[in-house]
């Protein structure tokens, strides 16, 4: 019996590691493994837009999905139930961004006679990017917790590849499902079918141009028509050659939104770019300096050891147990003191 308690302990403990002890094996390769699953998603998001692949690969797309759910539905569980406050932890941003990684694939298998057949069910689609943030925690967790890295510019690359995948994938998804939305093979037909029963009610008149009688897209916050020699962003990644275009801050000028909502993410779009390419210049200023003029990568004022780093490295060299570590980690400052006087 007691054989088997110090097993479930160890089993607890190693688990444990890989939720949130940053500098474990354990952790490293579960980062690795969530992040591959975050990128064939969005990759799988992506293809779910482009025809005939849509349709003729409809169920490949639905078993990457499920497969992706599965993992990040591993990754959420554990994040919440190792987490020091749970509540906190549900109600915080990575917390939501956690289960909107999720949620979205449950509601639409549930298959909900409330979500058929209204614009909740798209938005639940479009939402599923946002797993994309994802990554961006977890690169943001390697650096508060101080993980050493061997080569700091390599992690800053990291990072800011990181952040350009996302901008891309969210900024295409959007102006895909806000702009080419309003021009998709559904909205084109379901325009013309309503167009159809309007003229059979109320027939044009003789003179009326044969245009008259063809569905045109227009924007629903200013009224414009669409025509069809701009309708550019039929698909996620055709959204996506305008974003990088637009990211660098080139522009090609060979696709541009004309909605509203089109615009309005372009122009988010644009700061971004402004914003990833002063991160680049930083990158590429600390290489230059560090390749021709021998700058260190690490600084001498290293800012000093806060308590869980202590913690830890006490832990990994076998000085205390988890337990005593959870329970030093909960204790005051004075209590601290007053317990090492003791000793």
């Amino acid at each position: 019996m007691h054989t088997q308690v110090i097993h479930h302990e160890n089993s607890e403990s190693l688990v444990r590691k890989i939720f949130t002890d940053p500098t474990s094996q354990g952790f490293t390769r579960w980062v690795m493994l969530i992040n591959f699953w975050i990128f064939i998603s969005c990759l799988s998001l992506a293809g779910e837009t482009v025809e005939p692949y849509a349709t003729v690969h409809a169920q490949l797309f639905n078993y990457v999905e499920y497969a992706a759910v599965l993992f990040f539905t591993v990754d959420y569980l554990g994040n919440l139930y190792f987490a020091k406050d749970r509540v906190k932890y549900f109600f915080s941003f990575w917390g939501l961004v956690d289960l909107i990684s999720i949620l979205p694939t449950y509601l639409m298998v549930m298959n909900l006679t409330a979500l058929q057949g209204s614009k909740v069910f798209r938005v639940l689609r479009v939402v599923r990017v946002l797993r994309v943030l994802k990554m961006a925690r977890i690169a943001l967790q390697q650096l508060e917790q101080k993980v050493e890295a061997s080569n700091p510019i390599l992690t800053n690359l990291k990072i800011y590849f990181i952040a350009l995948f996302s901008v891309v994938m969210i900024s295409s998804t959007l102006m895909y499902y806000v702009e080419g939305d309003l021009y998709s093979a559904e909205a084109i037909t379901l325009g013309q079918a309503k167009l159809d029963a309007q003229i059979k009610e109320t027939p044009l008149p003789a003179d009326a141009a044969p245009e008259a009688a063809k569905f045109m897209p227009v924007d629903p916050v200013s009224g414009n028509p669409i025509p069809e020699d701009k309708r550019f962003f039929t698909s996620i990644p055709a959204a996506m050659w305008w974003c990088m275009t637009t990211l660098t801050t080139t522009g090609y000028g060979d696709m541009f939104p004309l909605t509203f909502g089109g615009r309005l993410i372009a122009a988010v779009t644009m700061l971004m770019g402004l914003v990833l390419f002063g991160i680049l210049l930083n990158i590429v200023g600390k290489t230059i300096m560090v390749l021709l003029f021998g700058e260190q990568l690490t600084e001498d004022n290293t800012s000093p050891a806060t308590r869980e780093t202590i913690l830890r490295l006490m832990v990994s060299r076998k000085w205390i147990s988890e337990h005593r570590a959870y329970e030093l980690e909960l204790m005051s400052e004075d209590d601290i003191k007053s317990r090492t006087k003791e000793i």
